[in-house]
């Protein structure tokens, strides 16, 4: 049991209060004042320093790409197929990697791992802790979204060796290809459930991957930077009836009103870094406020290792130096990307019943002098300053 005292509590979702925070089993069981402190409780006085729910990156590659290695520690994409639906990071995620600590004694206890997106269709995204040696014991949910890639990445990486896909028509053709193999297989299998007469197909492991984004049950996760190839996404994504995430997302501020009448999640991101393609001209932090003052949940993303993942803070203070609001900053990194991964029941916000992720910091997290206290997660101390 693990007791929080004398907090500036955010809660995100419900307000600032000024209080305390009890914990059991790994989560949050009481949030308020004069809260009656277990003997057998381990206490952490905040000093009225503020306490956070543990920050959320909604698009990284954490533990796909090592760090401080080249090919033996890069196993984000399978550079061999542009059609991978079916692999899944938990197979290539290694805990052990030193960018886990580092996220988390940065104040970032979740995050989302992604396959690369050197394919038109990567694999499987999941959510995971940042605290742990067993990515199976890690796992928030598993899997939380289905990558696709849009524009210079599949064409750079099979193109250049006389491989399909080397034109954007390509990448979308062969898309709705294998979508429209998935909805046969779907079809048929639901034939076979109602009368076992018609003939069960036999098992494909990529159309199964891809039942449940064609079930909705989770979104593909589009990367896509241009203008012209976020609405190709959500030109396929109206023809299949799919849910969507718009990742990156970087001209996202010219095409602002188009997003806002579509309504797909937006994960910004990464802005923190260099115009190293074309597709990236028009790269700017100013994007991330402009959706978000047009009304629009935006998430924001390091993309790690592209920014290493405990600069997500960091990011969110440019983004409210560019003009995002101070409180949809901090949802950016809270509660936007729990609720965009579907895992906002346990993570994202302070909430008697959550998973007891907590971070205190000495000063505003947006400020790039403040530091880190303490980081919790599912209860138990994972780091101390």
């Amino acid at each position: 049991m693990l007791f929080i005292k004398n907090g500036t509590i955010n809660t995100i979702t419900n307000g600032i209060i000024n209080g305390d925070i009890l914990i059991e089993n790994g989560k949050i069981i009481e949030i308020g004042n004069n809260i009656v402190v277990p003997l057998d409780a381990e206490v952490i006085d905040a000093q009225g320093n503020l306490v956070l729910p543990g920050f959320i990156d909604a698009h990284t590659h954490l533990g796909l790409w090592e760090d401080g290695m080249g090919f033996e520690g890069a196993d984000g994409n399978e550079e061999t197929d542009p059609i991978t639906p079916h692999l899944n990071p938990i197979d290539g995620i290694n805990p052990m990697d030193r960018s886990f600590e580092e996220a988390r004694n940065g104040g970032i206890t979740s995050v989302c791992s992604t396959p690369g997106s050197a394919n038109v269709m990567g694999g499987q995204c999941i959510a995971i802790k940042t605290f742990g040696r067993r990515i199976d014991k890690m796992v928030i949910k598993n899997p939380v979204a289905s990558k696709i890639a849009f524009g210079e990445n599949p064409k750079s990486c099979y193109g250049q060796e006389d491989k399909a896909p080397q034109t954007r028509m390509a990448i979308a053709a062969m898309m709705r290809e294998t979508l429209k193999e998935a909805e046969e297989y779907l079809d048929a299998l639901l034939l076979h459930e109602e009368d076992d007469e018609n003939e069960k197909p036999d098992y494909d492991m990529k159309m199964e991957s891809l039942l449940p984004v064609l079930r909705r049950d989770i979104p593909f996760k589009v990367h896509a930077h241009r203008a012209d190839d976020i609405f190709t996404a959500i030109r396929i994504g109206k023809e299949f009836n799919l849910k969507l995430t718009l990742d990156h997302c970087t001209e996202g501020h010219l095409i602002v009103e188009d997003l806002v009448e579509e309504g797909y999640p937006v994960v910004v991101g990464p802005s923190l870094s260099e115009r190293s393609k074309i597709e990236l001209r028009n790269l700017t932090f100013d994007t991330a406020g402009i959706l978000s003052n047009a009304g629009m949940d935006v998430c924001l993303m390091t993309d790690h290792p592209v920014i290493p993942v405990h600069y997500l803070p960091i990011c969110a203070g440019i983004a409210v130096k560019h003009g995002m609001r101070e409180d949809k900053a901090l949802e950016s990194i809270t509660i936007n990307p729990a609720k965009v991964l579907g895992i906002s029941d346990r993570v994202g916000s302070i909430e008697i019943g959550k998973d007891a992720d907590i971070v205190i910091w000495d000063n505003n997290p947006l400020e790039i002098q403040s530091n880190v206290l303490y980081t919790i997660i599912d209860g138990k101390i994972v780091y101390k300053k």
